[in-house]
């Protein structure tokens, strides 16, 4: 059987009667062309299924209709959905994607990644980052195409960064605690020099202020279970018994539910556990879930990245995604 032949630009211009030079600039949007002749011609277009040849159209525009990815880790958990969703966003809009993957905050995998990202036709680039703990060098000023940066903090406050809002997230699981009827509520959390462990602690304090009240304390150590766990055994030594901790991340509090449990006390109703990262979602079944948390929408993060790399902003600085609060048998 004889393989139907592809539908040509000389197609869509014999069918709406203009010549292919007008059909082509038609398509392009060109102001020189009326608006009914730009809508003859998409009709044909559209009726005849006709799909542009993604290398013409670069030509004709000036335009690769690709973007740069440079990201760190892009495999890492935290990192992935925010590729994801900016992938996932550019491709919905027609965009291809070339990803580098390397260290950004090294030297030397960034300048060659910056060397070989300049030497390729990009009109755009997106940068990810791995969070938020460290401010992450600015290459802005190596382009000439629009840069974004995702999930990462950079040292120039003139870049366009879009970020999860960890502050929210911090003032979500205060307010929680307190609607749950708690009354006295620690913060277990991670390195103070962390700027997202700030920004938690942050939202945390106004939602407790908001309400009159204060913490009881915070206490400050690494991400990790262990942490968690051993922090409950401090607290018990405290002068204050508490109702409510607000854990730094997921990890922490799956450490404070093993240790509260392990001692005889009930979840939520003798203390109530709030994480955030929604981790759960990533690795288990949502049956199996044990703990409220805030999930930060890192895939949103990616996708409005994306979006500012087509469609700029006018102006720099940080731009922030609206984190959620998931129930969970927790609080």
């Amino acid at each position: 059987m004889a393989t139907q032949r592809a539908v040509r630009l000389s197609d869509v211009a014999a069918v709406a009667g203009v010549s292919k030079a007008t059909a082509s600039k038609a398509l392009n949007d060109s102001p020189v062309v009326s608006p009914a002749t730009k809508a003859r011609v998409r009709e044909a277009a559209e009726r005849l299924d006709f799909r542009p040849n993604a290398l013409a159209l670069s030509f004709a525009s000036g335009r690769s209709r690709t973007v740069g990815l440079l990201t760190h880790r892009a495999t890492a958990t935290f990192s992935r959905p925010v590729v994801m969703g900016a992938i996932l966003r550019l491709g919905s809009r027609e965009r291809a994607v070339l990803v580098f993957d390397g260290r950004i905050d090294a030297h030397r995998d960034m300048a060659e990644s910056v060397r070989t990202l300049q030497d390729r036709r990009i009109d755009g680039l997106l940068v990810v980052g791995s969070g938020y703990a460290r401010l992450t060098p600015s290459i802005t000023h190596h382009f000439d195409v629009p840069v974004t940066y995702a999930f990462a903090a950079t040292d120039d406050p003139d870049d366009v960064v879009f970020l999860p809002d960890n502050e929210r997230a911090g003032y979500l699981a205060g307010r929680h605690l307190l609607e749950r009827g708690r009354t006295s509520i620690a913060h277990v959390t991670a390195d103070a020099d962390d700027l997202a462990v700030r920004r938690r602690e942050e939202g945390f304090r106004r939602a407790l202020a908001e309400a009159g009240t204060e913490a009881v304390t915070t206490l400050h150590g690494t991400w990790r279970r262990e942490w968690g766990e051993r922090a409950v055994e401090i607290l018990d030594d405290g002068p204050v018994p508490v109702d409510g901790i607000f854990c730094g991340n997921d990890h922490i509090a799956f450490g404070v539910l093993d240790a509260l449990e392990a001692s005889g006390r009930r979840v939520p109703d003798d203390v109530a556990v709030v994480g955030v990262d929604n981790w759960e979602e990533v690795v288990v079944d949502q049956k199996l879930r044990r703990l409220t948390t805030v999930d930060l929408d890192l895939t949103g993060v990616g996708r409005v990245a994306a979006d500012n790399v087509i469609d700029p902003a006018a102006h720099g600085g940080e731009r922030f995604v609206e984190p959620a609060l998931v129930l969970g048998p927790s609080t």
